[in-house]
């Protein structure tokens, strides 16, 4: 069932993004063949992005309760898209392969933000500025996420410092030399 005219206010992390209904139905969950094989749902009414990498579509919205947030549909080929369900949504929503599930989804055209203090701190290092402006969105939210996840203050203190090393050094997050080394 497609909606063009419906919009969905999304009211997450005090964001509030005005976003089109994309579907709002039951699907039947699926599990790739092999060991290691993926939990999925084909979502045949959206078509893949020609304008993004991979033809990967950006979504939010629900799979039953679960919120998904800036959640990605990948190519399953034949101009086809699946949602992956992750172990931990499953175990959420108490769901398995063959089980249907509630998915509502939304296109989800907002980028990821680089938080202000960060922006400050690159500011004082034009270097690593300089560098970090030339990371794709992933690569700058694979710092970006390394930082902010850390628990306390100090830790997310000493991640800046090291991460403004590694991006004066040109160095891409998988690239970077730890504070240990």
């Amino acid at each position: 069932m497609y909606f063009p005219m419906l919009r969905f206010v999304l009211k997450t992390q005090n964001l509030e993004i005005m976003q089109e209904l994309l579907v709002d139905k039951l699907y039947q969950l699926q599990k790739m063949e092999g060991k290691g094989g993926w939990t999925y749902t084909l979502i045949e009414e959206i078509p893949p992005d020609k304008k993004a990498k991979f033809g990967w579509v950006q979504v939010s919205g629900l799979i039953d309760d679960f919120e998904l947030l800036r959640y990605k549909l990948m190519p399953w080929g034949n101009g086809k898209l699946f949602l992956p369900v992750r172990a931990e949504i499953r175990k959420k929503i108490k769901k398995q392969a063959g089980d249907w599930v509630h998915i509502q989804l939304y296109l989800d055209n907002t980028t990821n933000e680089v938080p202000e203090e960060f922006l400050l701190c690159l500011d004082d290092d034009q270097e690593a500025k300089s560098f970090f402006e030339t990371l794709s969105e992933s690569e700058q939210q694979f710092y970006i996420k390394w930082i902010y996840e850390a628990k306390k203050d100090e830790t997310k203190v000493s991640r800046i410092v090291n991460t403004l090393r590694n991006l004066a050094l040109k160095k891409k997050f998988y690239e970077r030399v730890s504070d240990r080394e």
